[in-house]
């Protein structure tokens, strides 16, 4: 049934307090509850029923409507017979999170809103209840251990002509039945998913890519797995589900075909559970090693942990790898600037060093990742030839004569974003933000206390950086890249301004393109015929430019000093 219809019943004697706009939400079962955090027992389309127990002062309405609408409850009826009127601070936190609030009438007793919406609810199951219980049966039954998601997604397929897939927050593809989904048509799914989750909207969200049509459905961590704690809050939450992307417009479906839906996620929820028990050893073994490493535990004593590792995340391989470090850090502003964000980055860093054109969900079995605090740290191993005969894999001598391979397999930070920026900016909202460091790749335990401070290091580059997904890579921490950053905005600004303000307000009244000339002939290292050549003009008009510009600032272009003002306003600017 849907919410609309319980105001047409005078007899329950609700009263609409806000939410107007979502009085089409499907009511699939009844809940009443006094409890300040009732999310364990919520599995979505409810209709709550609150006697308001669990109001102390005006600042418990926020919290726990947000623990509402982040499960995904249809509505909240509030009793009046407790307080009177209905508190102003839960209206208006209903407002805030799109959840449509109703006030129950004294005289009213909950137990006769719970028969009519069980009685209604009921009745309109009845006729294809069957059907729809069959189906379930021979989901559960194809579980797990017949086959995984994709036998779930199978039978969406043949049963009902629906094709899915299984998505993780930045867009990849975990699993799918027929035709893989295009890398970009996932990434920009996930953003819709993540930006409709942030926003309140409710489930399932609906996206249009190339013309056509997907709803989303979240797949939420159930919290089974020892690997993982239920999120508190939507913005830890948003960013570790996965979630169903169905090739249909779900508007329109009946509350029968919504249910199937429901059951499909928490049956991929089931296995999403056993796949993370098993990454909970790699974990360990990155916990452990980041341990000793902080510890300053002796290099001999690392390396043998390292020893144990690496046949866990490289099976099968007999030579010893290289490694490299990752280190990410998730951070909220706002209310609730105490949030975690550890077990977020460290869900996300999981994500993101996985290779995005490689699907399954086990793909990520060569990366350990642990997380301390607010900060999460990936141990990857790189994979080494093998050693020549005679020698020990793993030697100085060994590292330098594999370092070009070495190289080439070495992971870099703005690679590792190129694909996830864009959803995950969307998960991030206005109010997160995702940095990452990156160190160079070490050939021994003893360069990796050297390998996380560097990655710490870059990271810190990183978050000083504007935008809500940023990455730093070792490499920059030996350049002015390093330097610009840290300048204080007043500095950087005032610099800027005192050399490029005149170029570009000669550009805007006459359309001289200084800015543009000055920057190619920097970029060409000051060599008149290859800017000249780049920007398809003359010599002599090329000079008579560059001479504007040292007529404007009072510059010579000639001098190395001048240049490298020139180019650190750029950067700056």
């Amino acid at each position: 049934m849907r919410l609309r219809a319980l105001l047409d019943t005078e007899a329950l004697g609700l009263r609409l307090l806000g939410g107007e706009d979502e009085l089409d939400r499907s009511v699939r079962g009844v809940m009443t509850t006094d409890l300040r955090d009732p999310s364990r027992y919520l599995s979505g389309g409810e209709l709550v029923l609150t006697g308001l127990a669990w109001r102390r002062d005006a600042a418990d309405s926020e919290p726990f409507v947000r623990i509402l609408a982040g499960a995904g409850v249809a509505g909240l009826a509030a009793g009046e017979a407790e307080l009177g009127d209905i508190p102003d601070d839960l209206v208006d936190a209903c407002l805030r999170h799109r959840l449509p609030l109703f006030a129950v009438h004294e005289t009213v007793a909950f137990a006769m809103i719970t028969e009519h919406v069980v009685r209604q609810v009921s009745g309109e199951r009845a006729g294809d209840l069957a059907a729809v219980v069959d189906r379930h049966r021979r989901l559960m039954t194809s579980g797990p251990a017949g086959g995984g998601p994709e036998v779930v997604l199978d039978l969406l397929t043949s049963d009902l002509d629906l094709h899915a897939w299984v998505l993780s927050p930045t867009g990849r593809q975990i699993a799918g039945a027929g035709e893989p989904l295009p890398p970009h048509t996932g990434a920009e799914l996930a953003g819709h998913h993540l930006a409709a989750t942030r926003s309140g909207r409710r489930v399932p969200h609906r996206a249009k890519v190339d013309g056509t049509a997907y709803s989303l459905f979240p797949i939420r961590n159930t919290g089974r797995s020892s690997s993982l704690v239920p999120p508190r809050d939507v913005r830890e939450s948003v960013l570790l589900d996965w979630l169903l992307a169905v090739e249909a417009e779900a508007g329109d479906w009946p509350a029968a075909r919504l249910d199937l839906l429901q059951g499909v996620t928490q049956l991929i929820a089931v296995e999403r559970d056993r796949r993370d028990a098993a990454r909970a050893v790699r974990r360990r073994l990155a916990q452990e090693v980041l341990e000793l490493v902080q510890a300053g535990a002796a290099p001999a004593e690392i390396a043998a942990r390292l020893r144990v590792a690496a046949p866990v995340l490289l099976p099968g391989l007999g030579t010893a790898p290289h490694w490299q470090v990752v280190v990410a850090r998730v951070e909220w502003t706002g209310e609730d600037t105490d949030l975690s964000g550890g077990q977020a980055a460290q869900a996300l860093l999981e994500e993101i060093l996985v290779d995005p054109a490689v699907t399954g969900p086990d793909s990520a079995d060569r990366i350990a990742v642990a997380h301390t605090g607010e900060e999460a740290v990936a141990l990857v191993p790189l994979t080494a030839p093998a050693a020549p005969s005679g020698t020990e894999a793993g030697t100085e001598e060994d590292a330098s004569a594999d370092e070009p391979e070495r190289r080439d397999a070495a992971l870099h930070a703005d690679a590792l974003l190129h694909t996830v920026r864009a959803p995950l900016s969307a998960g991030l909202g206005d109010d997160g933000r995702l940095t990452l460091g990156v160190s160079a790749a070490v050939h021994s335990a003893e360069g990796l206390r050297g390998a996380l401070e560097e990655a710490r290091h870059a990271r810190r580059v990183a978050a000083a950086r504007p935008g809500p997904v940023c990455a730093a890579g070792h490499h920059e921490l030996a350049s002015h890249v390093l330097l610009l950053p840290f300048v204080p905005d007043d500095v950087r600004r005032a610099f800027t301004a005192r050399l490029l303000d005149p170029l570009r307000d000669y550009d805007r009244r006459h359309r001289a393109e200084l800015m543009e000339t000055l920057e190619a002939f920097l970029d060409c290292d000051g060599s008149w015929t290859r800017c000249a050549a780049r920007l398809h003009l003359h010599v002599n008009t090329l000079r008579y430019r560059v001479g504007r510009i040292e007529q404007l600032t009072g510059r010579d272009l000639s001098r190395l000093e001048d240049k490298l003002d020139f180019f650190l306003a750029l950067r700056m600017s």
